[in-house]
């Protein structure tokens, strides 16, 4: 429920426009229309202060009101508003500045990718600097088998459980190496681990002797949007250094840019 801040400094605030946005915040978490007598109570404001703001947010477009049922619910002008904002934050440009954070801090190729079918597409990449550099499939614009991939099977992992299950028994699970996982049920059982433990791992099953760790990124509605990875050679990207460090860098990176993105952990 929208609340009235009481912190800070009040003299730098103006009040009717504080109040005007308690409003708004109160009608989005509403999710329904609902009546004055409502909206006052939510923000502690009076039905003569409320109806006046209401009047003058309609005029803009900010807010409506059912003729029906006089209930008020968001205007069209508060959506443009909030599709501009998220116009502003698409997935890249928020998630570039992490990614380059991380690649600097472990010196391997840092990729985002999202999931077009049972396919993995690589949507941006920040290469490792090291002498040795593994040349791995994963390239910006290319596309990669969702199965045996790192961000593959975050993506996998995130589909509602049906759609999930018919999806793995009817993709081409093609070997790869001798770690690809093939198997239906084998495949179904790692992805719900996946899910469970909030990162997946790819240890050499696309490349031989590449390892990836992967881990979900959220958007403002809880849903998983893209994947982030981490990859490199498995003389650098050890077990222990997966185990110790690794998985939860990742995560972490993961969840900065979800939070950019309006997640809210819940």
């Amino acid at each position: 429920m929208a609340k009235q801040n009481t912190n800070g400094d009040d003299t730098k605030t103006v009040q009717a426009v504080e109040r005007a946005l308690f409003i708004l915040e109160t009608l989005a978490e509403a999710g329904v229309p609902i009546t004055i007598t409502e909206i006052a109570q939510r923000t502690n404001l009076t039905l003569g202060t409320s109806h006046r703001l209401l009047y003058t947010m309609m005029q803009r477009g900010f807010v409506e009101q059912d003729t029906e049922n006089s209930k008020y619910r968001l205007g069209i002008k508060a959506f443009q508003i909030g599709s501009a904002a998220t116009y502003f934050k698409d997935l890249r440009s928020v998630a570039r500045p992490v990614m380059e954070d991380l690649q600097q801090r472990y010196n391997e190729t840092v990729n985002l990718a999202t999931l077009d079918g049972s396919e993995v597409v690589y949507v941006d990449q920040v290469e490792s600097t090291n002498i040795v550099v593994v040349r791995m499939f994963a390239r910006t614009g290319n596309r990669g088998p969702a199965h045996c991939t790192g961000s593959g099977k975050v993506l996998l992992s995130s589909l509602p459980q049906d759609k999930l299950k018919d999806m793995v028994y009817n993709m081409a699970l093609r070997k790869f190496t001798n770690e690809t996982i093939t198997d239906p049920e084998l495949l179904l059982k790692e992805l719900n681990r996946v899910k469970q433990d909030g990162y997946a791992l790819d240890l050499g099953e696309r490349d031989e002797g590449v390892r990836c760790v992967a881990a979900p990124i959220y958007n403002f509605k809880g849903q998983v949007v893209a994947a982030l990875s981490i990859s490199g050679p498995n003389i650098r990207i050890t077990t222990a250094f997966i185990k110790n460090e690794l998985v939860d860098a990742v995560k972490n990176a993961a969840k900065t840019i979800s939070i950019q993105l309006g997640y809210d952990g819940n």
